[in-house]
């Protein structure tokens, strides 16, 4: 011990100790939490796992050691063989992660004491290989007693420590672990160190391949601390999935702690209970902590556990998909019951089996009514003849005792074939005869009463599902008698399995027109990208927008248009071939998906669907011709997975639907690159409206016959901080689209007001009301706040709406008109003439002004008909005594016109180009 002491107080740099120190707690606190990871999973996961604690523990053990020995002066110069000092450190990965593999995975007894005692015996391997790579002007010997000692203490260390990790459940228990395996290394690096006896001699040459003390250590301590720091990453991301299990498993627990009628619990794929819920806990008897761990054939009766009916029903579950019984089960002061059990597997997305979720009832009481209702079956005819369920009672030679007329009914049986005494093999016969029409062949016959038999004498009973036809499915149940013979019960459930049936059909497709649904279509895509990827064809993805639609609510109603929708779909499902599908995601979208191999077959199947939405639809004696629109993206040239696919096939959609006379369209990138350069201008706007970036330009309107000024029209002006000056015709759609418009509509709207109020005159101020303001419930409130805010007289507010604005929803946009109309704001009607039905717009609402679209007078010098339309306009304004604004003036000659035709008011670049408030034009009109 002295020679152990004297060596490390005397010989060794604390410095480089430390350094070592830190190397080897790190390395050990990985390897214990690298193992803990291994030994929870299996598989390819667990060899990870084990590799990667191998390299842990190796390369830290190595890195330690030769820190180390940087740290120990022998007192003369040294270097270190490569060749060997690379060998030691193969070793000490491949012993120590071998040791590990060993705790890990073996399963004999002492098998974590036998991989620790191998980890020491690495630490040994590498320590001395370590030491053979040294090379000095001397001789290296050793004593004895201490090799045999430092390498006792490895094992034995190494041994306990891998004990403990794998027994730790906390981390108290991983820390000691950790200590006890840098003990392991630290005590046999000492203990060996002191046991080196050094006889310097000059006259011994050092050579060949060598590596310097001063590079070996840098390059030590930086390889070793890069190496530990993945391991430490891996470790700790192995425990953020161990939190996110935890954390699910306390989702489970809450979603099924509310159910106290049924056992709820999960099994892993071995049987172990995992998990607990109140109504096992009320059932069975059982605290969550006395039970998870524990095989599930605790539950069941000694005889059944020995006949091994536990693993039978996880067998049965696994072949069919399901497993269910009634059946005696025991409870935890060991006192039976009757459970109903459901045992389904449970698989991960990869079809790899987790385990089973199990389901139990207690139905003691519901099986007692029943047993004391067959018990009294003899003496019951009357009530046997009500029963909605077939009975039979046989005896234990298989003959039948008694059977009620509803059994007879059931199975279509000649009241000749069902007699007291009638072999149950006999019956069996017979059923099959009534069923298929004909009498059925003797193996035909042995197979069928082979499969009932086999249920017959389960101790439990047993529940066998037969399907007499595709009209009649039967359940059939057996129960044994204490005595001999067997009740048998018999429910039609067909109407169940059809509701069933019918559930599973409306989950997966609309209920209006019968088409699949969204979640239909995506998995019916997820199999043909799947088959197209394996086979180098291509699918094609459809969306599909019916035009005008909302039209066809409005005018026709809406049963009409779901008469338009079911006769829509029954058109596209009958032009489908074999590989085609078409389902509806919702109101009037459709989708839907090709296979195909060449572009003929892709072009027929779009023809088809537009042949399809294109016919004529006779509703009541009104006909109708719908038609569509279609976006076209096909895998793999125009994305390579489902979600992108569809994404990109909506893209074409949009641009059919924006583009005039186009039908479909196929996906191109630059509709991708148009969608992200909207996406981006809806981000950007809202930073415009925290960062100021929006003015007001005014343009001048005028009187055309006197040249007063009567007012200004409000123009919004976007400053980009990067693309500068942005037009509204890119922004204002936008804008709208992401709900911006709302904030940026009443910024205008006030600061104009606020503006114009500073005025010295008294001409209007005109501002544009975009259609998603005036959908907004508090526009009347906003305007009559900021009128008050801004001390603006509201005669001197002009609100400019389109016959667009008001279309969607006439009725309730004009009531809302009227009632801004009633704090005094007047109401201008914009770009007159371009609308849907200007007439009856005009007609409706008693409008304040007309403005004539600018393209009108823009063409009035080269087309008759503009100047007519002008004409027209101006004759209906003065009928009506309404005054009306032509815009886009900017010739004498355009002015000469509305002046010669007596127009009103006009703007233009003519009279004004528009301009912020700091202008000298503006100025001049504050103060006009």
């Amino acid at each position: 011990m002295f020679r152990v002491i004297s060596c490390l107080t005397d010989q060794h740099d604390w410095v480089l100790v430390a350094l070592a120190a830190i190397v080897c707690l790190v390395s050990s606190f990985a390897a214990v939490n690298l193992m803990h990871r291994a030994t929870a999973t299996d598989g390819k996961s667990r060899l990870k796992w084990l590799l990667t604690a191998g390299m842990a523990t190796g390369f830290g053990i190595w890195a330690t050691h030769f820190i180390a020995m940087l740290a120990y002066d022998p007192g003369v110069a040294t270097g270190y063989d490569l060749n060997l000092t690379v060998l030691s450190l193969v070793m000490a990965i491949v012993v120590t992660g071998a040791g590990i593999a060993l705790a890990v995975t073996a399963e004999f007894k002492g098998a974590q004491a036998a991989g620790g005692a191998l980890v020491g015996a690495g630490i040994g391997c590498m320590h001395y290989m370590g030491m053979t790579a040294m090379q000095m002007p001397g001789y290296i010997s050793w004593q004895l007693d201490l090799v045999l000692a430092s390498i006792v203490l490895g094992m034995v260390f190494g041994a306990v420590a891998l004990m403990v990790a794998a027994r730790a459940k906390t981390w108290k228990g991983i820390a000691a672990a950790t200590g006890l395996l840098v003990l392991a290394i630290v005590s046999h690096h000492f203990t060996a160190m002191g046991g080196v006896v050094i006889t310097p001699d000059p006259a011994r040459v050092i050579g060949g391949l060598m590596l310097k003390p001063d590079s070996m250590s840098l390059a030590i301590a930086v390889a070793a601390m890069s190496v530990l720091a993945v391991c430490l990453s891996a470790a700790v991301q192995g425990r953020r999935m161990e939190a996110a299990v935890a954390a699910s498993e306390r989702t489970f627990k809450i979603l099924v702690e509310g159910v106290k009628d049924y056992a709820i619990y999960m099994l892993d794929e071995h049987g172990h209970v995992n998990n607990w819920n109140a109504g096992a806990e009320r059932i069975k008897g059982f605290k969550a902590p006395e039970i998870v761990g524990k095989h599930f054939s605790c539950f069941y009766l000694p005889e059944a556990r020995e006949a091994g009916a536990p693993a039978r029903a996880l067998q049965i579950a696994l072949e069919a998909g399901r497993y269910e019984e009634e059946g005696r089960r025991l409870r935890k002061n060991g006192e039976p019951f009757w459970a109903h059990v459901i045992i389904t597997p449970v698989r991960d997305e990869q079809n790899n089996l987790m385990g089973f979720a199990k389901i139990t009832r207690d139905v003691t009481v519901l099986r007692a009514d029943r047993e004391h209702l067959i018990n009294m079956s003899a003496n019951l005819d009357m009530a046997l003849s009500h029963m909605s369920h077939g009975l039979c009672l046989f005896d234990k030679n298989e003959r039948l005792v008694l059977s009620n007329q509803r059994f007879t009914e059931m199975f279509n049986l000649p009241v000749e074939a069902v007699f007291e005494g009638a072999s149950f093999r006999f019956l069996i016969e017979q059923g099959m005869a009534a069923r298929d029409g004909k009498v059925p062949d003797e193996a035909t016959v042995r197979e069928a009463y082979s499969k009932h038999k086999a249920a017959l004498y389960k101790p439990e009973g047993s529940t066998l599902v037969v399907e007499l036809s595709p009209t009649c499915i039967i359940s059939m149940t057996y129960r044994p008698m204490p005595h001999g013979g067997w009740v048998a019960t018999y429910e039609d459930i067909t109407d169940r399995r059809m509701d069933e049936a019918r559930i599973a059909h409306m989950a997966r497709h609309d209920g209006l027109t019968g088409l699949p649904n969204r979640e239909h279509f995506t998995d019916y895509l997820d199999q043909e990208l799947e088959w197209a990827r394996r086979h180098q064809s291509k699918v094609a993805v459809i969306a599909i927008d019916l035009d005008r639609f909302k039209e066809i609510n409005d005018t026709r109603g809406h049963a009409a248009g779901d008469e338009v929708l079911k006769a829509l779909s029954a058109r596209m499902q009958n032009v489908l071939h074999g590989d085609e599908f078409v389902a509806r995601f919702g109101g009037d979208e459709f989708s839907a998906a090709k296979r195909f191999e060449n572009d003929g077959e892709l072009t027929d199947f779009i023809a088809r669907l537009s042949g399809a939405l294109s016919e004529v639809i006779d509703l009541d004696g009104y006909e109708l011709t719908p038609e569509g629109s279609l976006g076209v993206a096909i895998f793999p040239q125009d994305a390579d997975s489902r979600d992108p696919l569809m994404n990109n096939a909506d893209l074409a959609l949009y641009r059919a639907k924006s583009t005039h006379g186009e039908r479909f369209c196929f996906y191109e990138a630059r509709m991708d690159e148009a969608a992200r350069d909207r996406r981006a201008i809806a981000k950007d706007l809202w930073e415009a409206i925290k960062n100021d970036e929006f003015q007001i330009y005014y343009q001048i309107q005028k009187s055309v016959m006197t040249g007063e000024t009567t007012g200004y029209e409000a123009l919004l002006r976007w400053i980009h901080p990067t693309r500068g000056f942005v037009s509204p015709v890119d922004f204002i759609p936008v804008a709208e689209e992401c709900g911006a418009i709302l904030d940026i509509g009443e910024w205008v709207l006030r600061t104009a007001c606020r503006e114009a109020a500073s005025w010295d005159n008294d001409a209007k101020i005109a501002v544009n009301l975009s259609p998603v303001q005036l959908g907004n419930v508090n526009l009347v409130q906003v305007v009559h706040e900021i009128l008050i805010d801004t001390g603006l007289s509201p005669k001197r507010l002009e609100l400019e709406i389109t016959e667009s604005t008001i279309i969607g929803d006439k009725t309730r946009a004009l009531h809302i008109l009227r009632q801004i109309k009633a704090l005094g704001v007047t109401i201008a009607i914009d770009d007159f003439g371009t609308g849907y039905s200007s007439l009856d717009t005009l007609n409706s609402f008693p409008f304040d002004k007309i403005k004539i679209d600018r393209s009108f007078l823009m063409e009035a010098e080269q087309s008759p008909q503009s100047l007519a339309i002008i004409k027209a306009i101006l004759a209906l304004g003065k009928s009506l005594n309404v005054p009306v604004l032509a815009e886009g003036v900017e010739t004498e000659a355009q002015l000469g016109l509305l002046r010669s035709e007596g127009c009103d008011e006009a703007q233009g670049y003519l009279l004004g180009r528009p301009a912020p408030m700091s202008s000298e034009e503006i100025r001049r009109a504050k103060s006009a």
